[in-house]
């Protein structure tokens, strides 16, 4: 599960993460007030707007602007909400803000040059352990500096059976050039981010940039924070976080129904029982020359139900102009899944795009029997590379 910036921070604060200040607003009159706030509580002068949406590079989108005066931070609070921020993350038709975080400037002249850091901790589900990754190109797309000079990148990971050690932390402040009281925050800086990461059941902790302040303060400027949705029941507080405004509609309604579904840019929408069924799926769609308009799992347990559900959110999509229906029936029987289909279609009415359906398994005949009686415009198949083949046929 994904969450906002201000969000973030507010857990990092939480833990003992040394932030930058911001209060949240989602209008320029509260905007005015959290400035004035800020300023009685941190007494900066200078503000950021942030607009607040699932996505970075909001910078470049032009989401994040430099307010000089509580005059700015107004006008430009008016212009960043309701605005359609596009960036390289959003894809083309962008994300509405409806939400801004005003921050205190931390950019303040002083003993020393400001300098940012890259601090990130995952999963490294190759080795089966947390890495925690920093890098002094702090400031820049991680993707980018791995690309171009993956030797700026600095990798520690933390055996889950001792959890992370003094001189891991010590290692990582070292390797970032820092020295003095900057060295010995960061030091404390990665033992209190690396505890909020494991406490949260966290699947992502990104802090782009981590600063070196003038006066050798380091703190989190922008925090980007992916829950592990498996993990929330331990979590209520966390669950509660989630903004759904921010998913797709399709994805969200999927959900309610317990159907994983993921809206992606193709023609031919596939609905598959099992996660690795699915993948397959998807690669005999391009085999056949479409591309797959959704991942959508109904899950071990098809009935009549599910289908239906699958069914009416794929037709939600103005792309698709046919679906393949590939189920295996081992736990659930195709016979049972082809009356599905069939009941579904009914209760739908009328569907305008064709339905291929590809039953293997147990009472896979019967399955396709139950198809062709139906009288319904729905071609049935046993094998995958028949089914592939009606899908390009369709296509044509």
């Amino acid at each position: 599960m994904n969450i906002h910036e201000y969000q973030a921070k507010d857990i990092l604060k939480k833990y003992g993460v040394s932030i930058q200040e911001g209060i949240v607003a989602d209008n320029p009159e509260k905007a005015v007030e959290a400035a004035k706030q800020l300023h009685a509580e941190t007494g900066t002068d200078w503000y950021v707007v942030k607009a607040q949406i699932h996505a970075g590079g909001r910078g470049k989108g032009g989401g994040v602007k430099l307010a000089k005066s509580l005059d700015d931070v107004k006008e430009l609070s008016d212009q960043i909400l309701g605005m359609q921020l596009v960036t390289h993350q959003t894809g083309p038709e962008g994300k509405e803000v409806h939400k801004v975080l005003i921050t205190q400037d931390v950019y303040y002249p002083g003993e020393s040059e400001p300098k940012e850091y890259y601090l990130g901790i995952l999963l490294d589900r190759a080795k089966g352990c947390n890495v925690i990754m920093a890098s002094t190109e702090g400031g820049m797309d991680i993707e980018e500096v791995a690309e171009k000079t993956p030797e700026k990148i600095i990798k520690e990971w933390v055996d889950p059976g001792i959890g992370l050690q003094g001189f891991q932390a010590r290692k990582i402040a070292f390797a970032l050039g820092l020295e003095g009281a900057a060295f010995k925050d960061m030091v404390k800086f990665i033992y209190a981010l690396y505890n909020a990461y494991e406490s949260t059941d966290a699947s992502l902790f990104e802090i782009n940039p981590v600063l070196k302040t003038s006066d050798n303060r380091i703190i989190a400027v922008d925090a980007k924070v992916n829950l592990d949705d498996n993990a929330l029941f331990r979590h209520k507080d966390l669950a509660e976080l989630r903004d759904i405004t921010e998913e797709d509609p399709l994805e969200v309604e999927a959900g309610k129904s317990g159907l994983n579904y993921v809206k992606l840019d193709g023609n031919v929408g596939c609905m598959v029982n099992g996660a690795g069924l699915a993948m397959a799926t998807m690669d005999i769609i391009k085999l056949s020359g479409g591309e797959p308009a959704n991942f959508l799992d109904v899950g071990g347990g098809a009935n009549a139900k599910t289908v239906e559900a699958g069914f009416r959110i794929i037709l939600k999509d103005p792309n698709v102009k046919a679906i393949l229906i590939n189920i295996f029936g081992g736990i659930v029987r195709c016979d049972r899944v082809a009356s599905g289909v069939v009941e579904a279609y009914k209760n739908i009415g009328s569907i305008d795009v064709p339905i291929i359906v590809r039953l293997q398994g147990t009472n896979a005949e019967e399955g396709a029997k139950i198809i062709e009686e139906s009288g319904l415009k729905v071609s049935s198949a046993i094998v995958l590379k028949d089914a592939a083949q009606k899908v390009k046929e369709v296509l044509e």
